[in-house]
């Protein structure tokens, strides 16, 4: 199982940048974006149910970021805009077999980093 996170960079605040995810080896019931800033704990950002696609947003990120999937390439992404400083952070995609967005996720990727500049 993978899980290939890419996309991140340094940007300027109010830019924006896409992340992806490309999963390989499993089907999940749903995929999901955390992320972690220096010295706080990884949070969740969003995620989306394969099948259906619903999606699910942490409160910080509604109305800027959107996540989508394409089940042709068995990606995620995730697009960020309106990037703010608090943004800042290294951001993992991660896979859940069991129903729900909420809880524990199966696997997780390698995280990509983003810096978003004032």
């Amino acid at each position: 199982v993978q899980l290939q996170a890419s996309g991140g960079g340094l940007v300027q605040a109010g830019d924006s940048l896409r992340l992806s995810c490309a999963a390989s080896g499993r089907t999940f019931y749903a995929l999901g974006w955390f992320r972690q800033a220096p010295g706080k704990e990884r949070e969740f950002v969003a995620a989306i149910t394969w099948t259906f696609s619903n999606a699910y947003y942490a409160d910080s990120v509604k109305g800027r970021f959107t996540i989508s999937r394409d089940n042709a390439k068995n990606t995620v992404y995730l697009q960020m805009n309106g990037l703010k400083p608090e943004d800042t952070a290294v951001y993992y995609c991660a896979g859940k077999l069991r129903t729900g967005v909420t809880g524990n996720y199966d696997y997780w990727g390698q995280g990509t980093q983003v810096t978003v500049s004032s």
